[in-house]
Formats: structure tokens, C-alpha cells, sequence
């Protein structure tokens, strides 16, 4: 007997991988703490995308906006809360203050028309990361 089986969900080809909500030490909003605090996006295809104009935006409403980012394939990207100059491997939002709630939050990435691509929810005070 044929049994057809259902399609399987594509994995997003930009993947939020881990979101590190509460960096090392105390919250003293120093730059240094608040670039301990990022999310990695990762491209899980074997092309490059340009990610010019993507978002990635919290619960809350904090977006950032990448511009000017290509992301090699199977390649990953940090985006840090605090300043710092914008590389090929890192890039900063710029923030003087924290983005990701210590207990629980959503991380989202947008492309540039909007589309949802991913996210990840955490909901937990006993780790300081969560590994999407």
C-alpha cells in the first residue's frame, strides 16, 4: 500500500541560532555589557544573501536594521546591543541600553519586504542564552 507522506517544513535559510539575552556580570549598562548581550543569525544555504534592509526586532519593539551586509553561506553573524564599528563578521545596534528582556523575550528576523523568517522565544532566568 502507497502511503504519500506529508511535505516536510523547509528549515528558513537565515536561522537565528542562539540569542544571549543576559550578558556576563552585573547589568551596568557599560558598552562592554551591553555587546555581551547579541543575536547570531546564520545562513544554512549554500549561496550568499544580502541581508541589506532585514530586521531583527524583539518583543518589545526594538528593531535593528542591517545595512550594507552580505552573509556568505554557512556563515554566521553576531548582532551586538551595544556600539562598536560594523564589520563583515559582527555587527552593533548601537543601543546604550540592554535589548533582550532577562526572562523571556522573542528574537525576529525579518527580510526586507517584511517577510518572517524566523524566530526564537526563550522563557527561563536560569541560563543567560538560548540556543534556537
Amino acid at each position: 500500500m502507497f502511503v504519500p507522506s506529508l511535505p516536510a517544513h523547509a528549515a528558513p535559510a537565515v536561522q537565528i541560532t542562539k540569542v544571549y539575552y543576559d550578558s556576563p556580570g552585573k547589568d551596568l549598562r557599560s558598552n562592554s555589557s551591553l555587546n555581551g548581550e547579541y543575536v547570531t543569525l546564520y545562513n544554512a544555504t549554500t549561496r550568499a544573501i544580502d541581508l541589506e534592509g532585514w530586521t531583527v526586532k524583539d518583543k518589545t519593539g526594538y528593531t535593528y536594521t542591517i545595512k550594507g551586509v552580505i552573509l556568505d553561506a554557512k556563515k554566521k553573524l553576531p548582532i551586538r546591543s551595544g556600539q562598536g564599528r560594523d564589520g563583515t563578521s559582527t555587527m552593533y545596534w548601537g543601543r546604550r541600553a540592554y535589548v533582550w528582556n532577562n526572562d523571556e523575550d522573542v528574537a525576529y528576523v525579518r527580510n526586507a519586504r517584511g517577510k518572517l523568517i524566523d524566530s526564537c522565544s526563550y522563557d527561563s532566568t536560569r541560563y543567560d542564552y538560548k540556543n534556537c
